[in-house]
């Protein structure tokens, strides 16, 4: 299905009519769209940053679009299924996943109880990011975490933001599920604290990650490894985005216990990873044989450099 089909149906008649008047090679490349009551509406994907005009997405501001209150309001309406209330656990977080895995995040005045966020009031800003596949991206990831006899390593990819790595992490484990390319499938779980490897929606994956995945979806990190670990008996357990030392302290007891780890964190390099404390001890043990430093300099989830665990460049060869 067209990732465009379920967040084209939400958004008002007159940004969907403009959106349709753009090429599909275009619309093909957008990865989040951003809206900001009484500004205008920006795309952002492969091509950089583009504007809505009338005749569509356009590299040059001309005749935009620009966001009107009771747009913002009917945008509100439609995520939320006219209930803004049963939201209540989405807005304390942030954000919502709709139909067909896409996450809207939300900004507006925060309301807080006991120095928490209880939820979030006066939305005017929205951040949708599309929840696009690219199946096959991570084939040329597999012959640096599998080795010659065919053993999955524990490895961490490394990217800076819209680097890639979620992306390449997901279909790292719908190729691992499958058993694609692979001596066996594996028992996954994935904790998936963004709802954003699976895109799940309501509880049910809106993208492949194949049948040997379990998802703990919108579950915090820490939490959802020790309970992966104590009730769902993974071989592999994958986890996005890391950096507070309860994540460190997770992913250390799951090796300890055996099973592998796929994750991922912010970064561009080894020297940027260390300066980050909660994760300074966990990255110099040998807790990951692998660590896959991506970039977006010829694309997203482009391979720049791979370490192994003692930290020295490895060749693209199975089993180096």
């Amino acid at each position: 299905m067209d990732p465009w089909e379920s967040l084209l149906v939400l958004l008002p008649e007159e940004w969907r009519v403009c959106l349709e008047r753009t090429s599909k090679a275009i619309l093909g490349q957008v990865q989040e769209i951003r809206v900001r009551q009484g500004q205008p509406i920006l795309a952002y994907g492969v091509f950089g940053e583009r504007v809505l005009t009338i005749d569509g997405l356009a590299d040059k501001w001309g005749r935009v679009l620009t966001t009107k209150p009771e747009q913002i309001r009917h945008l509100l309406a439609t995520i939320s299924q006219n209930s803004i209330y049963a939201l209540e656990t989405e807005l304390r977080a942030g954000y919502v996943t709709i139909n067909g895995g896409h996450r809207i995040g939300l900004s507006g005045r925060a309301i807080t109880e006991a120095g928490r966020v209880r939820t979030l009031k006066y939305i005017s800003g929205f951040n949708m990011r599309l929840a696009r596949q690219v199946v096959g991206c991570a084939s040329p990831l597999l012959p640096y975490v599998l080795t010659a006899e065919g053993q999955l390593c524990s490895t961490l990819l490394v990217a800076p933001p819209q680097g890639g790595k979620t992306t390449m992490l997901r279909d790292l484990v719908r190729t691992l599920s499958w058993g694609a390319a692979c001596p066996r499938g594996y028992k996954i779980v994935v904790v998936d604290e963004r709802s954003e490897i699976a895109a799940c929606y309501q509880g049910v994956p809106q993208l492949d990650v194949g049948p040997r995945a379990d998802i703990l979806d919108a579950c915090p990190k820490a939490e959802g490894m020790m309970m992966a670990l104590r009730s769902l008996s993974p071989e592999v357990l994958v986890t996005d985005e890391i950096g507070r030392r309860e994540d460190a302290e997770a992913i250390e007891e799951a090796l300890h216990c055996g099973v592998i780890v796929l994750a991922t964190a912010h970064g561009s390099s080894w020297q940027e990873l260390l300066r980050r404390p909660a994760l300074k001890s966990l990255l110099l043990q040998d807790s990951f044989a692998r660590f896959v430093f991506l970039s977006a300099r010829h694309g997203p989830g482009t391979i720049e450099t791979v370490l192994d665990a003692a930290k020295q460049p490895i060749s693209n060869f199975r089993g180096r």
